[in-house]
């Protein structure tokens, strides 16, 4: 048996490793899975500030390009495809925008860190979707690492960094 005082620091170092955030490829996990805290690249602020890009501006967004017009839809934690419905600045409508989707809190977050224009090179931004009173709020019957959500759209701001 162990004696009494090799136990406790060891279960001092478990309980601070098992109770702080986690974190996916440097980013920290808040406890309920959502992301943490991320800065927006500085490459990313410059191609924004070119595009004439502020923070605040917005658009709508089709979430998953593969579920346009769809109600319900299932988003599943990972890459994710969206398009611009309507022009964001210089960006037109069509603009396809790449980020990541995470399920595990009680709203979808999604990230964007790459819009892709029509016959254009990609520009990396940072953006998020949004939708007021709740309506990324994932469905009860969603399960875990997918998100059932009322509608197929959302609006998309532009930020310079993610809370």
């Amino acid at each position: 048996m162990a004696p009494v005082r090799l136990l406790l620091p060891a279960s001092v170092l478990l309980f601070f490793v098992s109770s702080s955030c986690t974190t996916i490829g440097g980013l920290s996990l808040r406890p309920d899975g959502s992301p943490g805290p991320e800065t927006c690249p500085e490459k990313a602020l410059e191609a924004m500030r070119r595009l004439g890009l502020s923070v605040g501006d917005s658009s709508d967004v089709e979430l998953d390009v593969n579920q346009t017009d769809t109600s319900p839809i299932t988003l599943y934690d990972g890459p994710v495809e969206s398009m611009l419905n309507s022009p964001l600045g210089t960006l037109p409508a069509v603009t396809r925008l790449y980020g990541r989707v995470w399920t595990g809190g009680p709203q979808v977050v999604i990230r964007y860190n790459e819009a892709h224009p029509p016959d254009e090179e990609p520009i990396p931004i940072c953006a998020v979707a949004r939708l007021a009173r709740g309506q990324l709020k994932k469905k009860p019957e969603s399960k875990p690492g997918t998100a059932i959500l009322e509608f197929s759209s959302a609006g998309l701001y532009i930020v310079n960094s993610f809370r």
